[in-house]
């Protein structure tokens, strides 16, 4: 078997913990401690997110997406992929070490997708980039810390809580859609987005592109009106 070997380091910022870039022969993977949080390998679920939440958007002139955390910029790619050059995509990463790997080491994979004229790239919360900006998306995607059960950050929980999915709402345009992706289900979470006023599509999608690999749970949440 290939070794694994590890290409750098970085630590989130309010939170302390390190991420640890690895590289296996042509494929890379982001670990936290031993948990593996993203890879080039499986990176079906990722490019759903971005599939589904556009296909739900198919009749919106110049669209507005906010994806909270390039991750390896799956999401980012997929949504490029479908969206015509009227849309705007705003990225919002927190750890500014990402975007230097996806520049640097994983620049085969980023395949200048940060670089489009239809991306802003901001470096910061997207929690507060969300409370900032009233009305302003007619998507929200969020793949953020593993999903409402999350390994990294204890503030990314505001994300998730009932006052994160309030500021959401009032990001979104009228019928916007709030995109959220997650691990594993969580039928708490599931109360608590209806709770917050949304009316929820729950949806499980796989890891791998190829339809195989564990199952991962994808929310549609469109604020009721």
């Amino acid at each position: 078997m290939t070794p694994r070997e590890l290409m750098a380091t970085a630590i989130v910022p309010g939170g302390g913990e390190e991420l640890r870039l690895y590289r296996r022969g042509a494929d890379f993977m982001i670990l936290l401690d031993r948990a593996e949080l993203m890879s080039t390998r499986m990176s079906g679920s990722e490019e759903a997110l971005a599939a589904l939440t556009c296909a739900r958007l198919r009749d919106r002139p110049e669209p507005h997406l906010l994806i909270g955390g390039y991750g390896m910029g799956f999401t980012l790619r997929a949504a490029l992929a479908v969206l015509d050059r009227t849309a705007r995509i705003t990225v919002v990463e927190l750890v500014p070490e990402i975007i230097a790997w996806a520049r640097g080491p994983m620049a085969s994979v980023m395949a200048g997708c940060l670089d489009d004229p239809r991306v802003r790239l901001v470096q910061g919360d997207v929690a507060a980039a969300i409370a900032e900006s009233p009305s302003a998306y007619d998507a929200i995607l969020l793949d953020v810390d593993n999903g409402p059960d999350g390994l990294t950050r204890t503030e990314n929980d505001r994300l998730y809580s009932s006052r994160g999915l309030a500021s959401a709402k009032r990001a979104l345009t009228p019928e916007g859609v709030l995109s959220i992706w997650s691990a594993a289900p969580d039928p708490v979470f599931t109360r608590r987005l209806s709770a917050a006023g949304f009316r929820t599509e729950e949806v499980v999608v796989r890891a791998r592109s190829n339809g195989k690999g564990p199952r991962h749970v994808i929310w549609f949440a469109t604020p009721d009106v």
